[in-house]
């Protein structure tokens, strides 16, 4: 399965996303759409699995969860849009770890793309970025992979150019 993960949209959705989602069979999103016409976009694309972020209006928090855990193709999920890092998770984000065991921990919010095993506990952690034109970063990315057997491969980051309308 084809994964396309992105976060922090904050209200942006271009053709240059959309045809890069088509080579996807899932779209994942971590947070800060940034409104329902986001969520709509995608919906109408392909399926979606995606949390709320801090800058999500009530009719976004309306319409998904704070944190997302499940299973794709023998890999154990956990999605939120705020956790930190490896050896700096905040408690939210430790506390569900150490419950649910997860083998990828994604999340969004910081705006820097961050691939990495956490030494700890093992799991893969993703961040991809910020594909939107709204905050401090410089590229807008993405990130898409495969799932298959629990195991991610074919990682690609796609860059969308500099951030500014």
């Amino acid at each position: 399965m084809r994964i396309g993960l992105l976060s922090d949209t904050h209200g942006y959705w271009g053709q240059e996303i959309t045809d890069v989602v088509l080579t996807c069979d899932e779209i994942w999103h971590a947070g800060d759409l940034g409104g329902m016409d986001v969520l709509e976009q995608m919906e109408s694309l392909r399926p979606v699995r995606a949390v709320y972020g801090n800058i999500d209006d009530h009719r976004v928090r309306a319409a998904l969860p704070h944190d997302a855990i499940f299973q794709v193709n023998g890999a154990d999920i956990f999605m939120t849009h705020i956790a930190g890092y490896p050896g700096t998770y905040n408690s939210h984000a430790r506390h569900m770890i150490n419950e649910h065991h997860p083998g990828v921990v994604i999340c969004g919010h910081s705006h820097i793309l961050k691939v990495m095993k956490d030494p700890r506990s093992g799991h893969l952690h993703m961040n991809p970025g910020a594909a939107g034109h709204h905050g401090f970063h410089v590229l807008r990315t993405m990130l898409i992979f495969t799932l298959q057997n629990g195991l991610v491969s074919d990682l690609s980051v796609v860059e969308f150019g500099r951030r500014g309308r």
